[in-house]
């Protein structure tokens, strides 16, 4: 019998996540600054462990809304 998950499983099976480091080498900022704007709410996370994870659409989100503002 095969198991019936939520219309979410597959959107999240295609989400891609990021570590710290990669989102700050992406941004061009230290890996500091991701983990303040990670534990201030402007970025969004997952604590995996002692990690964090971000996806990346969060990343792209976080940009455009920066660029928004600085316009």
């Amino acid at each position: 019998m095969k198991s019936r998950g939520s219309p979410h499983d597959n959107e999240l099976a295609e989400v891609r996540f990021l570590t710290v480091a990669e989102v700050a080498a992406l941004m061009r900022v230290s890996k500091m600054t991701v983990y303040r704007l990670v534990h201030s709410g402007e970025l969004t996370a997952v604590r995996v462990g002692r990690s964090f994870r971000v996806p990346e659409h969060a990343v792209h989100e976080y940009l455009r809304g920066a660029f928004s503002q600085a316009a």
